[in-house]
């Protein structure tokens, strides 16, 4: 694993967090299904970039997936209608996912002199 692959866990694992706990911080706790999916998928994706930096197991397919949901809970959970929460959905699902396919790219790459 990369330094430039960890950094891109440890940036996940910080959005996560955010994920997980921006309901209470941001005012949308109200909302079941948004708390509910924020909460839920902060943890998920929190868990698994620790686990990933902690014992150098590669699980940016389970980030790569959680972000790619993020993106499109906000309209299948149908709380699109709460400007915050879906932005703050979009953008974590967003951001995960370019990290996680950017991780997943340079691991491919061979290591170069």
């Amino acid at each position: 694993m990369s330094a430039l692959t960890r950094w891109h866990g440890w940036a996940v694992f910080a959005l996560a967090l955010w994920l997980a706990v921006s309901p209470w911080l941001t005012g949308y706790s109200e909302h079941a299904a948004a708390t509910a999916n924020a909460a839920a998928l902060g943890l998920l994706l929190a868990l698994a970039a620790h686990v990933e930096a902690s014992c150098e197991l590669s699980l940016q397919w389970l980030n790569l997936g959680g972000g790619i949901w993020l993106l499109m809970a906000p309209f299948v959970l149908g709380f699109d209608d709460l400007p915050l929460a879906a932005a703050h959905c979009v953008a974590v699902g967003a951001a995960a996912s370019a990290l996680a396919a950017s991780s997943l790219h340079l691991d491919r790459q061979p290591l170069r002199r």
